[in-house]
């Protein structure tokens, strides 16, 4: 089995050692310690790298990622199957996420959905700060006009 040092992980993967060693301590990677008390990580790491990578680019959290990963069996490269599961899995939370983009392109220009009563359309749009009661946050861009969180 071919084991990386952390720097020539890092190169290939594309991201910093820190970033490494940050995704080590969060539990989304591991390593063994030689005996000089060094890292070395698995070839399927670069995988598994890539794909925390894809994941927070697509806006999911590093929870949602260490859980999504917790699913797989530790040691090995991600395979179609497991992509295709927990792609599956992510395609409502994504779909929410779009929602979310879209309504903030279409709302950017004239009022950013907050309550803030701090542009002249909020009192148009949000009279007597009525958004208030949904929480905090932009209120008017989550989806199903559930509460920001």
């Amino acid at each position: 089995m071919t084991h990386l040092t952390i720097g020539h992980l890092a190169e290939r993967a594309g991201v910093a050692t820190s970033a490494i060693r940050f995704y080590e301590s969060r539990g989304l990677v591991s390593s063994v310690r030689t005996t000089g008390n060094q890292r070395r990580y698995e070839q399927s790491t670069l995988r598994r790298i890539a794909f925390i990578r894809t994941a927070q680019r697509v806006g999911l959290s590093l929870d949602e990622i260490a859980e999504a990963l917790d699913t797989l069996p530790d040691g090995r490269a991600l395979t179609k199957a497991d992509w295709r599961r927990l792609s599956t899995a992510w395609r409502p939370r994504l779909d929410e996420q779009i929602e979310r983009i879209e309504r903030l392109r279409d709302r950017l220009d004239s009022c950013i959905g907050c309550g803030c009563l701090s542009l002249r359309t909020c009192a148009l749009s949000n009279p007597g700060d009525e958004a208030a009661d949904r929480g905090p946050g932009a209120a008017f861009l989550e989806p199903h006009g559930r509460r920001a969180r």
